[in-house]
């Protein structure tokens, strides 16, 4: 799936067992709330993608969340025009990784540059709160 026109990487899903999922706020835009997610590097893999961005992102790693499911296939979506005239690409596809906390009371450290705060939401929540460009795969994977 992935191609010149469209950057590949990964989104982290980090669910409880109550089903919510864990949802963080953009810094750069107030009121957005999101995923983790980022590019594959060269080399990479996306699974050694993904727990480098939910590292990076939350600070969780192998000691607080175990991977538990990947969803099949690729999720795609284009970027608004005032997005696309930054960069030669289209938008961005994403594999999808699911993980699950190994303790109560384990809290994500936002990295400050990309994320401010964090929060517990249901899929659905978090589905309507996404900006609209990236909720059609939300939809896909998440449901709603």
């Amino acid at each position: 799936m992935p191609n010149p026109h469209f950057r590949a990487g990964v989104v982290t899903v980090v669910r409880r067992g109550d089903g919510k999922v864990l949802a963080f706020e953009r810094a750069d835009i107030r009121g957005s709330w999101q995923l983790p997610q980022g590019g594959i590097e060269s080399g990479e893999s996306a699974i050694e993608a993904a727990w480098r961005e939910l590292r990076e992102e939350t600070g969780l790693g192998r000691d607080e969340v175990r991977l538990v499911a990947e969803y099949d296939g690729w999720t795609v979506y284009q970027w608004p025009d005032q997005t696309r005239r930054k960069s030669d690409r289209l938008g961005q596809v994403h594999r999808w990784f699911f993980f699950e906390m190994l303790h109560d009371g384990v809290e994500p450290t936002p990295d400050g540059k990309e994320f401010a705060d964090w929060t517990w939401m249901s899929p659905s929540a978090l589905i309507e709160q996404v900006v609209e460009f990236r909720r059609s795969p939300y939809q896909q994977v998440l449901g709603g």
